[in-house]
């Protein structure tokens, strides 16, 4: 299949390159025009000018953008030159009512959608090995097999159009105790007078050891919080989550936590850090203490 690539951000380009290198990407389109004119000079694949005319070169598409409002103002925007029997992934984490409108702007084109979105960060992005959560048709699904098979190793599909991002809201869930978890905890082995160092790779091996802690701790050690999973998007994905609690009547007491947290630290300037900058939070807790390092 000819495949195109919509949304060349941190997680996005290492996609792009991936399809690359399996043979399956034809062309790009960015909202940022020299982002997608290097990658695809870079690619040997065409930049094309308008969502539209990526469409019109196009078997199947995957988008991976930031939010609800760009998903849906693209589906619409590709729609002119949409054929029957286009495939559209959409690897962004939106909300699955989103998830179900972009289907159904797609089916009155006879064109098929699934909810692709994935987990597993930038690392997994560059190395192929994401977690991908399915939504849509077991045709669609099958049909998708060789797209999804360059950009991850875990591809399961849960069941009808929504359902992915039912299922990665879950795991955003997981990711805000994680997150959250591994920050106190830093901060309390700091606080302690331990080596954080040392705790990294001995914990790492041990009962409590988690994605997160292997490979978001080592920011905390070195005070230094380059964006893998911005706070900012993280906070957009748990306010998915609460709405989708919400219509069950239900408040979940760990995203509401994070979600403050994440308010906190994009008032101080910290919304484009990477999550794990939660532990500037964390070590707070203990700042009273005359013995406790001074805060990174």
């Amino acid at each position: 299949m000819r495949v195109g690539f919509i949304g060349l951000g941190a997680m996005g380009s290492h996609m792009a390159r991936n399809l690359a290198r399996g043979g399956h990407l034809n062309g790009l389109w960015n909202r940022t025009g020299e982002k997608s004119r290097a990658l695809a000079a870079e690619l040997g694949v065409t930049a094309a000018e308008t969502p539209e005319a990526l469409a019109r070169g196009a078997d199947a598409i995957v988008l991976c953008v930031s939010a609800d409002r760009d998903v849906l103002d693209i589906v619409a925007a590709m729609l002119p030159g949409i054929a029957p029997n286009t495939l559209v992934l959409d690897c962004s984490t939106v909300g699955a009512e989103t998830a179900r409108r972009a289907a159904e702007l797609l089916h009155a084109r006879q064109a098929e959608f699934l909810d692709c979105p994935v987990s597993g960060g930038v690392e997994g992005a560059r190395d192929a090995t994401l977690a991908i959560m399915v939504g849509g048709s077991a045709d669609a699904f099958s049909r998708a097999q060789p797209i999804l098979a360059s950009l991850g190793k875990t591809i399961t599909h849960f069941g009808p159009t929504g359902s992915g991002q039912a299922a990665k809201a879950t795991n955003q869930i997981m990711c805000a105790g994680i997150i959250e978890t591994v920050s106190e905890a830093m901060a309390f082995a700091r606080a302690q007078g331990l080596p954080l160092d040392k705790i990294v790779d001995t914990l790492g091996k041990g009962a409590g050891s988690s994605w997160y802690f292997v490979h978001r701790a080592p920011n905390m050690v070195r005070g230094a919080y380059p964006a893998g999973f911005r706070v900012r998007l993280h906070a957009k994905d748990l306010g998915i989550c609460r709405d989708m609690a919400a219509r069950f009547g239900v408040t979940l007491p760990v995203v509401e936590r994070m979600l403050d947290e994440y308010a906190e630290l994009v008032s101080r300037g910290y919304g484009d850090e990477d999550i794990s900058a939660t532990f500037r939070l964390k070590s707070e807790l203990f700042a009273r203490s005359p013995d406790t390092p001074r805060d990174p």
